[in-house]
């Protein structure tokens, strides 16, 4: 027998299921206007003509709805794009795999009661949460370790931006998260005693029981923390663009190179570079803009392939993770 649903109960869901369409169009939007920037001709994209799908002009001068490949042939015969999307795979990949393993590890000691100071050290993890040391402190912090870096490599550290490869630091000196540890650890400490106590009396080590035991119990979580560590490496190019500048410009993750093509190219950040500019040819490739957004999307297409296939232990390991009995 189905349950009457009462009036109240019908207009709350009704708004609720609005407000929610609201937001999704308001998610989705940027995306699809973005596209249809990409395939719009010149003219349309000056014109400001494009308001969801992409606009040509058809032969008589007049914006139709259709698609132009210009800026995307444009963009996929720039070799420093492929060049620093290599760089992203290199620093999302390595860097996702040295994030995670010590986050592991860490977030395995700190769920042991039996750690030496343990209130203390999750103390410490969480107050980086509360206080952050600011960005003039991180910068210096990375300039020391490009220094280390340097030192190692045995050459100068006065030149660690030009002789040192700074992939590398992006990779190793960016991988601290203090909410994804903090994840990690309390799935971990959701994990039944009584297995690991199995384990322990079958002869496993410390190492067997974290790889054999927690880990695969934990997957979930662990792979919703893999994806937080891979979309901010994907997406990150703040502290690559600051660290690097223009020394290593065959280092750039593609983030950086298509912030530095908006700066060169367009006047959307207000560091438009009119001489660059004048040497770019509008007339055979179509709109800068329109060659921003086809870097744009060609830059999230990995990030909408791998999502779904990690979609699904999302809630699940934000659940386990964030929620400590």
């Amino acid at each position: 027998m189905k349950r009457k649903v009462e009036v109240s109960e019908l207009i709350f869901r009704i708004i609720a299921y609005v407000i929610l369409i609201i937001f999704a169009i308001m998610c989705i939007y940027p995306f699809l206007y973005a596209i249809g920037g990409a395939f719009s001709s010149a003219k349309a994209i000056e014109g400001d003509s494009v308001v969801l799908w992409p606009m040509i002009e058809n032969d008589a001068g007049k914006l139709v709805f259709g698609f132009e490949f210009k800026a995307f042939a444009y963009a996929a015969t720039r070799n420093q794009f492929w060049i620093s999307y290599s760089n992203t795979l290199f620093v999302t990949i390595l860097g996702t795999v040295w994030t995670l393993g010590y986050s592991i590890l860490g977030a395995y000691a700190l769920s042991k009661k039996r750690l030496l100071g343990r209130h203390g050290w999750n103390f410490f993890l969480v107050f980086t949460m509360w206080f952050s040391a600011g960005v003039v402190a991180t910068f210096y912090n990375y300039q020391a370790t490009g220094k280390v870096f340097a030192s190692i490599a045995g050459v100068d550290t006065s030149l660690w931006r030009q002789e040192v490869d700074l992939k590398w630091l992006v990779v190793i000196a960016m991988g601290m998260n203090a909410t994804n540890i903090i994840l990690l650890r309390n799935a971990f400490e959701g994990v039944p005693s009584e297995i690991e106590e199995a384990a322990r009396i079958d002869g496993a080590t410390e190492l067997q029981v974290l790889m054999n035991v927690f880990i695969p119990m934990s997957k979930a979580t662990i792979a919703t923390v893999a994806l937080f560590f891979g979309i901010s490496r994907w997406n990150g190019y703040f502290w690559a663009y600051r660290i690097m500048g223009t020394d290593q410009k065959e280092s750039w993750p593609v983030q950086v190179f298509i912030r530095d093509f908006i700066s060169h190219y367009t006047n959307l950040t207000g560091e438009y570079d009119a001489e660059v500019a004048r040497g770019y040819d509008v007339a055979a490739n179509g709109s800068a803009t329109s060659v921003v957004y086809s870097l744009v999307i060609c830059a999230i297409i990995p990030i909408l392939i791998i999502y779904p296939f990690i979609q699904k232990y999302f809630a699940k390991g934000v659940n386990m993770g964030g929620v400590k009995e």
